[in-house]
Protein backbone atom coordinates (compact mmCIF):
# COMPACT_ATOMS: atom_id res chain seq x y z
CA UNK A 1 0.00 0.00 0.00
CA UNK A 2 3.20 2.20 0.74
CA UNK A 3 3.08 4.96 3.50
CA UNK A 4 0.25 4.87 5.27
CA UNK A 5 -0.96 7.25 8.22
CA UNK A 6 -3.19 3.93 9.35
CA UNK A 7 -2.54 0.23 9.55
CA UNK A 8 -4.45 -1.28 6.02
CA UNK A 9 -6.98 -2.90 7.31
CA UNK A 10 -8.29 1.15 8.98
CA UNK A 11 -8.03 2.65 5.78
CA UNK A 12 -11.28 4.56 4.46
CA UNK A 13 -13.63 2.71 1.78
CA UNK A 14 -17.12 4.54 0.74
CA UNK A 15 -17.66 6.17 4.18
CA UNK A 16 -15.95 3.02 6.32
CA UNK A 17 -12.90 1.27 7.13
CA UNK A 18 -11.91 -1.71 5.15
CA UNK A 19 -12.11 -4.06 9.09
CA UNK A 20 -15.83 -2.41 9.26
CA UNK A 21 -16.88 -3.43 5.39
CA UNK A 22 -15.13 -6.83 6.37
CA UNK A 23 -17.35 -7.22 9.41
CA UNK A 24 -20.39 -6.81 7.91
CA UNK A 25 -21.69 -9.74 6.27
CA UNK A 26 -20.76 -11.57 9.02
CA UNK A 27 -22.95 -9.87 12.05
CA UNK A 28 -25.35 -9.99 9.39
CA UNK A 29 -25.77 -13.03 9.63
CA UNK A 30 -27.62 -14.49 12.44
CA UNK A 31 -26.02 -18.18 12.41
CA UNK A 32 -22.51 -16.81 13.68
CA UNK A 33 -23.00 -16.72 17.08
CA UNK A 34 -19.60 -14.61 18.13
CA UNK A 35 -17.17 -13.06 16.02
CA UNK A 36 -13.51 -12.52 17.60
CA UNK A 37 -11.57 -9.78 15.84
CA UNK A 38 -7.75 -10.09 16.11
CA UNK A 39 -5.90 -7.29 16.42
CA UNK A 40 -2.11 -5.90 16.80
CA UNK A 41 -0.91 -5.43 20.17
CA UNK A 42 -0.19 -1.57 19.61
CA UNK A 43 -3.52 -1.46 17.71
CA UNK A 44 -4.88 2.20 18.81
CA UNK A 45 -7.74 2.59 15.82
CA UNK A 46 -10.52 -0.52 16.79
CA UNK A 47 -11.73 1.50 19.69
CA UNK A 48 -12.73 4.14 16.94
CA UNK A 49 -14.78 2.23 14.88
CA UNK A 50 -18.49 1.87 14.68
CA UNK A 51 -18.47 -1.35 16.15
CA UNK A 52 -16.08 -1.32 19.28
CA UNK A 53 -19.31 -1.58 21.23
CA UNK A 54 -21.05 -4.49 19.08
CA UNK A 55 -21.87 -7.22 21.86
CA UNK A 56 -21.48 -10.73 19.64
CA UNK A 57 -17.76 -9.34 18.89
CA UNK A 58 -14.73 -9.65 21.34
CA UNK A 59 -11.12 -9.28 20.81
CA UNK A 60 -7.62 -10.78 21.23
CA UNK A 61 -4.24 -9.90 20.49
CA UNK A 62 -2.95 -11.56 17.33
CA UNK A 63 0.97 -12.42 16.61
CA UNK A 64 3.91 -12.31 14.37
CA UNK A 65 2.50 -14.60 11.94
CA UNK A 66 -1.13 -14.96 10.54
CA UNK A 67 -0.95 -18.75 11.90
CA UNK A 68 -0.17 -17.09 15.24
CA UNK A 69 -3.41 -14.84 14.88
CA UNK A 70 -5.51 -17.12 14.18
CA UNK A 71 -4.49 -19.27 16.83
CA UNK A 72 -4.97 -16.25 19.21
CA UNK A 73 -8.58 -16.46 17.19
CA UNK A 74 -9.33 -19.71 18.46
CA UNK A 75 -8.00 -19.81 21.92
CA UNK A 76 -10.27 -17.31 22.63
CA UNK A 77 -12.76 -19.32 21.68
CA UNK A 78 -11.55 -22.48 23.37
CA UNK A 79 -13.96 -22.10 26.46
CA UNK A 80 -17.13 -22.08 24.68
CA UNK A 81 -16.60 -23.84 21.54
CA UNK A 82 -16.66 -27.93 20.60
CA UNK A 83 -14.43 -29.65 18.62
CA UNK A 84 -17.36 -29.93 16.25
CA UNK A 85 -18.54 -26.67 16.27
CA UNK A 86 -17.79 -24.58 12.67
CA UNK A 87 -15.24 -21.28 12.64
CA UNK A 88 -14.95 -19.56 10.02
CA UNK A 89 -11.34 -17.29 9.12
CA UNK A 90 -12.05 -14.15 7.76
CA UNK A 91 -9.26 -11.58 6.00
CA UNK A 92 -9.64 -7.90 7.91
CA UNK A 93 -8.69 -6.85 4.18
CA UNK A 94 -11.63 -8.25 2.27
CA UNK A 95 -14.25 -5.73 2.04
CA UNK A 96 -16.48 -6.87 -0.87
CA UNK A 97 -17.47 -10.46 0.20
CA UNK A 98 -21.46 -10.74 -0.28
CA UNK A 99 -24.24 -11.79 2.21
CA UNK A 100 -25.16 -14.54 -0.72
CA UNK A 101 -21.32 -15.56 -0.89
CA UNK A 102 -20.98 -16.38 2.58
CA UNK A 103 -24.39 -17.82 3.25
CA UNK A 104 -23.43 -20.08 0.49
CA UNK A 105 -20.20 -21.54 1.61
CA UNK A 106 -22.03 -22.77 5.08
CA UNK A 107 -24.83 -24.33 3.25
CA UNK A 108 -22.43 -26.10 1.14
CA UNK A 109 -19.98 -27.29 4.12
CA UNK A 110 -22.78 -27.66 6.71
CA UNK A 111 -22.67 -31.35 6.69
CA UNK A 112 -18.92 -31.79 5.98
CA UNK A 113 -16.40 -33.69 8.42
CA UNK A 114 -13.26 -31.45 7.39
CA UNK A 115 -15.03 -27.76 6.09
CA UNK A 116 -13.89 -25.71 2.91
CA UNK A 117 -13.34 -22.54 1.13
CA UNK A 118 -14.60 -19.58 -1.01
CA UNK A 119 -12.53 -19.99 -4.10
CA UNK A 120 -12.51 -19.10 -7.92
CA UNK A 121 -11.57 -21.13 -10.64
CA UNK A 122 -8.53 -19.48 -12.62
CA UNK A 123 -9.34 -18.51 -15.78
CA UNK A 124 -6.63 -16.54 -17.01
CA UNK A 125 -3.45 -17.88 -18.80
CA UNK A 126 -0.71 -18.53 -16.26
CA UNK A 127 2.70 -17.81 -17.04
CA UNK A 128 6.28 -19.40 -15.29
CA UNK A 129 8.84 -16.65 -15.31
CA UNK A 130 12.44 -17.21 -15.28
CA UNK A 131 15.60 -15.26 -13.31
CA UNK A 132 15.17 -12.57 -16.45
CA UNK A 133 11.81 -11.85 -16.03
CA UNK A 134 10.76 -13.51 -19.23
CA UNK A 135 8.05 -15.87 -20.04
CA UNK A 136 9.69 -19.32 -19.74
CA UNK A 137 6.67 -21.51 -20.07
CA UNK A 138 2.86 -21.67 -20.12
CA UNK A 139 1.55 -23.51 -16.86
CA UNK A 140 -2.01 -25.94 -16.96
CA UNK A 141 -4.74 -23.76 -15.25
CA UNK A 142 -6.93 -26.82 -15.17
CA UNK A 143 -8.10 -27.80 -11.70
CA UNK A 144 -6.36 -24.40 -10.45
CA UNK A 145 -8.92 -22.24 -8.14
CA UNK A 146 -7.11 -18.72 -6.29
CA UNK A 147 -8.50 -19.34 -2.44
CA UNK A 148 -10.23 -16.39 -0.88
CA UNK A 149 -11.86 -16.45 2.41
CA UNK A 150 -14.00 -17.08 4.76
CA UNK A 151 -12.70 -20.51 5.16
CA UNK A 152 -15.03 -22.74 7.42
CA UNK A 153 -13.28 -26.06 9.38
CA UNK A 154 -14.50 -27.69 12.02
CA UNK A 155 -13.13 -26.11 15.36
CA UNK A 156 -10.99 -29.18 16.36
CA UNK A 157 -10.03 -30.01 13.06
CA UNK A 158 -8.10 -26.51 12.47
CA UNK A 159 -7.16 -26.40 15.90
CA UNK A 160 -4.88 -29.06 15.35
CA UNK A 161 -3.83 -28.15 11.87
CA UNK A 162 -2.49 -25.10 12.87
CA UNK A 163 -0.78 -26.21 15.97
CA UNK A 164 0.94 -28.76 13.96
CA UNK A 165 1.90 -26.37 11.38
CA UNK A 166 3.60 -24.48 14.44
CA UNK A 167 5.43 -27.69 15.44
CA UNK A 168 6.82 -27.94 11.95
CA UNK A 169 7.96 -24.72 11.61
CA UNK A 170 5.42 -23.79 8.49
CA UNK A 171 4.42 -20.46 8.26
CA UNK A 172 0.78 -21.59 6.17
CA UNK A 173 0.07 -18.78 3.68
CA UNK A 174 -3.71 -20.31 4.80
CA UNK A 175 -6.10 -22.65 7.26
CA UNK A 176 -6.72 -24.93 3.99
CA UNK A 177 -3.08 -24.97 3.96
CA UNK A 178 -2.31 -26.35 7.66
CA UNK A 179 -5.73 -28.50 7.24
CA UNK A 180 -3.90 -30.33 3.49
CA UNK A 181 -1.07 -31.18 5.35
CA UNK A 182 -2.62 -33.27 7.75
CA UNK A 183 -3.58 -35.33 5.11
CA UNK A 184 -7.75 -33.63 4.74
CA UNK A 185 -9.06 -32.15 1.79
CA UNK A 186 -10.84 -29.16 2.29
CA UNK A 187 -14.13 -28.48 -0.04
CA UNK A 188 -14.08 -25.88 -2.55
CA UNK A 189 -16.84 -23.42 -3.07
CA UNK A 190 -17.21 -21.19 -5.88
CA UNK A 191 -17.30 -17.41 -4.75
CA UNK A 192 -17.41 -14.17 -6.68
CA UNK A 193 -14.41 -13.11 -8.03
CA UNK A 194 -14.98 -9.53 -7.16
CA UNK A 195 -14.15 -10.80 -3.25
CA UNK A 196 -10.22 -9.47 -3.48
CA UNK A 197 -8.08 -8.67 -0.90
CA UNK A 198 -6.43 -5.23 -0.44
CA UNK A 199 -3.00 -5.52 -1.48
CA UNK A 200 -1.91 -2.38 -3.48
CA UNK A 201 -3.71 1.64 -3.64
CA UNK A 202 -5.10 0.22 -7.01
CA UNK A 203 -7.03 -2.79 -5.37
CA UNK A 204 -8.52 0.17 -2.99
CA UNK A 205 -10.09 1.98 -6.23
CA UNK A 206 -11.33 -1.72 -7.74
CA UNK A 207 -13.26 -2.20 -4.35
CA UNK A 208 -14.24 1.36 -4.24
CA UNK A 209 -16.14 0.62 -7.20
CA UNK A 210 -17.09 -2.92 -6.83
CA UNK A 211 -19.22 -1.10 -3.97
CA UNK A 212 -20.46 1.53 -5.75
CA UNK A 213 -21.74 -0.60 -8.42
CA UNK A 214 -23.56 -2.79 -5.60
CA UNK A 215 -24.75 0.50 -4.12
CA UNK A 216 -22.94 -0.30 -0.86
CA UNK A 217 -22.15 3.14 0.79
Amino acid sequence: MGATERPKQYLELAGRTLLEWALAPLLANPMLERVVVVLASEDRHWRETTLAGESRIECAVGGAQRVDSVRAGLSRLAQEARSEDWVLVHDAARPCLTTEDLQRLIESVADDAVGGLLATPLVDTLKRADDDGLAAATVPRDGLWRALTPQMFRFGVLERALDAAVERGIAVTDEAQAVEMLGLRARLVEGDADNLKITTAPDLERAARILAARGQR
